[in-house]
């Protein structure tokens, strides 16, 4: 059980000690929660910090339930087990893509991300359930011609790991239970991250300046 976020990351970055100072690696938070468990694992170890954007597309009648998720080029990895087909899954894309669009502008404001050939991307959220928008995230920061991609959470499911594990290179999970309904039963404080609180801690790693 976490405190908070901050507590979380705290936790995460004891894991990633031997990536201290390394020029190479930059921490990627995917929004929101990411951000401010990614801010605490770049402040302690001393790295750059970046987003990764993308958001889950939840079923029509079931906004919780993840059919696919978009990420920041607007490609869409689907669920295959959520039984919707390319051109359904095209139609529920496009709202959430101007959402992704719209975080990138947001949360950019006109900078050019991070140059991320060559570097190891640490990959960063609050919490995996059912490992889409994680699986987006990764393939998109795997498109920018990383390393190595180390995928890193104070909780996933675990049936979810096997989902991820092809994706990446390293998976540092605090907890892997196997019991999971929502992140946020393993924190005692989860409220939501609004976006003054994801550009607060961007503009401590010279977003906006």
């Amino acid at each position: 059980m976490y405190r908070d976020r901050h507590d979380a990351g705290r936790q995460l970055a004891e894991e990633l000690v031997r990536f201290t100072g390394n020029e190479d690696a930059v921490v990627l938070g995917i929004p929101r929660g990411g951000v401010i468990v990614g801010g605490e694992i770049a402040r302690r170890l001393d790295l750059a910090l970046d987003v990764v954007i993308a958001s889950k597309i939840g079923a029509p009648h079931n906004p919780e339930y993840a059919v696919g998720a978009v990420d920041a080029d607007g490609r869409v990895t689907p669920n295959p087990d959520a039984g919707y087909d390319s051109a359904e899954l095209e139609h529920l894309a496009r709202p959430v893509r101007d959402r992704v669009r719209r975080r990138i502008e947001l949360y950019r404001g006109g900078e050019e991300p991070l140059d991320l050939e060559g570097a190891t991307a640490i990959v960063v959220d609050d919490g995996i359930a059912t490992g889409l928008t994680a699986l987006a995230a990764v393939r998109y920061v795997r498109a920018q011609g990383v390393e190595r991609i180390v995928l890193a959470v104070p909780v996933i499911a675990a049936s979810t790991v096997p989902v991820l594990e092809s994706h990446i290179d390293e998976l540092v999970a605090l907890e892997r239970p196997p019991y999971f309904m929502a992140v946020g039963q393993f924190y005692r404080h989860f409220a939501q991250v609004s976006d003054d609180e994801v550009l607060e801690v961007l503009s401590e790693f010279g977003y906006g300046e």
